[in-house]
């Protein structure tokens, strides 16, 4: 690192879409900064993701769990940094979040106002979320001059993700996927029941799909596995791989779909960054403050009166901001996008 170019820190986040998103950050950073060296602090799994991402030179995973506070860890991995970045940008708005910058004696350590950061950054910036009303405004505002950033009229770039075609065709062979064209489908989200469109739903629209010649490829965490197997049960060309593939695989499988239905979760956003014909279903959150980061998207949302609450379960306790997203409306939004 002898050469003049700026050496970056970006503390990550710890939601895989949040992840995603974030590579609209290290896509600006690259751009307003050539040859900058950019390394990311991020939780272990997020590894495979972030390795998808050109931009991301170097990964640094903090062996902390989600909620976990860590402090041996983070003064470790701290000590291992001094000496190796000149500005650190942290992008969660926790306390914990700021502490290995500032114990690396990072000299510039830029975040938003959170938690009585005070003396951990050395820029801290008041959030306005009239103006920066998106999770990727957020982050990608902390990259640019303050001035520029507060009128939140700056460029978005747009998530992609490098496919590994070598292991998509591994995974066809494993999974004894077929050569029909492929329905993705994520019937998971890790926040909670009230983004989640009913799983009978999801049955309903596989069977409608399959029988017009389309192959269903159900996936997700080992935790939705059981909702894959209410999916699929009864359907042939009807694949359950929750639990049953890596990160870095949903990548290429998704990359391998001509089209995605998903609840709003982390893999929607993989499936944008991948180029994926969207089909975004949204209950309880709202496409406006995380919207898939595509042009090949189509959103799903009824904006009932009581939408959106941001709850992970209904305080009402019917949920009719997906229940009354009907099967018949999405089948037909996706035939009408079949190339």
């Amino acid at each position: 690192m002898a050469n003049s170019a700026k050496r970056i820190l970006v503390v990550g986040p710890s939601w895989v879409g949040d992840m995603v998103m974030a590579q609209s950050l290290f896509m600006t950073l690259k751009d307003r900064h050539p040859g900058a060296i950019l390394g990311v602090i991020a939780p272990a799994w997020s590894q495979p993701i972030l390795e998808r991402m050109p931009e991301v030179d170097e990964v640094l995973p903090l062996a902390v769990g989600h909620g976990e506070f860590g402090l041996a860890s983070r003064r470790e991995l701290a000590i291992r940094l001094r000496g190796r970045f000149d500005r650190a940008i942290v992008l969660p708005r926790s306390w914990k979040a700021a502490l290995v910058p500032f114990m690396a004696r990072i000299p510039e350590r830029v975040g938003f106002l959170g938690e009585h950061r005070y003396g951990l950054l050395k820029e801290r910036r008041k959030l306005d979320k009239q103006v920066l009303d998106q999770t990727v405004k957020r982050f990608v505002s902390l990259g640019l001059p303050l001035d520029e950033a507060m009128r939140g009229d700056f460029a978005i770039p747009q998530p992609r993700l490098t496919i590994d075609r070598n292991n998509l065709v591994n995974l066809r062979l494993t999974h004894a996927l077929s050569s029909r064209p492929a329905i993705g489908m994520m019937p998971g989200a890790e926040y909670g029941p009230a983004k989640q469109w009913p799983i009978s739903y999801f049955h309903e629209l596989a069977a409608r799909l399959i029988k017009d010649g389309f192959e269903v490829r159900v996936m997700g965490g080992a935790k939705d596995h059981a909702a894959g197997e209410s999916i699929v049960a009864g359907l042939s060309h009807a694949h359950n791989l929750c639990g049953k593939t890596q990160l870095a695989d949903a990548v290429d499988l998704l990359a391998d779909c001509h089209q995605v239905v998903t609840n709003d979760s982390g893999l929607m956003h993989v499936a944008a960054a991948v180029g994926a014909r969207i089909h975004a279903l949204y209950g309880s959150s709202t496409p406006v403050y995380t919207p898939p980061l595509t042009d090949n998207a189509v959103i799903h949302y009824l904006g009932l009166s009581c939408s959106p609450c941001f709850k992970r379960v209904c305080p009402l306790g019917h949920t009719n901001c997906l229940n009354e997203l009907s099967v018949e409306q999405v089948y037909q939004a996706v035939k009408r996008h079949i190339s």
